[in-house]
């Protein structure tokens, strides 16, 4: 198991930012069109359309507005919070879990726990796929209506860096 951690910037319509910061430094960007994926120590960036973007054990599409959750999920039901993962929701948390439509995408997915706090915040996104793996996503110090300069959810690779757009590499993945 390994653990990043950053910063996440969320803005309408659909755009994100995460600014990871250990343990190494990257940038995950959705500029509301493409899907950006930056490692400066290795000179590289990935980018591809969103509605294209083939990683779909990120939350992509949810967490930038892009879907609501009665698009991506075929049954969602409140569940014991026993049934999450541990560390077990904080008191007073909600778990729901997801079970998502029939999609090539959602083949690689048993299902999706989201953890809600009492306020009303996102904690924790648990994505369970086949042979008891899971991708885990945890929130916290949740701030509203800050403003964020909107160069934020742009990106110009730096001179040197090396683009590799995913739709080209697509048939070599396969």
């Amino acid at each position: 198991m390994s653990a990043e951690s950053g910063t996440v910037y969320f803005s309408r319509p659909g755009r994100m930012r995460w600014e990871y910061e250990s343990p190494e430094t990257k940038l995950f960007l959705v500029d509301g069109a493409n899907v950006w994926f930056y490692v400066p120590a290795d000179h590289t960036a990935t980018r591809a359309k969103l509605n294209e973007s083939s990683d779909w054990r990120t939350p992509i599409a949810l967490l930038a507005g892009k879907a609501a959750l009665s698009k991506l999920c075929a049954s969602m039901q409140i569940v014991d919070p026993a049934a999450v993962p541990s560390p077990a929701p904080a008191p007073g948390a909600t778990a729901l879990r997801c079970t998502p439509r029939q999609s090539p995408a959602s083949e690689t997915i048993g299902d999706v726990l989201l953890e809600i706090d009492p306020g009303g915040f996102l904690t924790r996104i648990v994505i369970r796929e086949p042979g008891d793996a899971s991708t885990e996503f945890r929130f916290g110090n949740w701030e509203e209506n800050v403003p964020v300069p909107e160069v934020k959810f742009h990106f110009e690779p730096p001179p040197g860096v090396a683009v590799a757009d995913e739709q080209s590499l697509a048939p070599t993945l396969r």
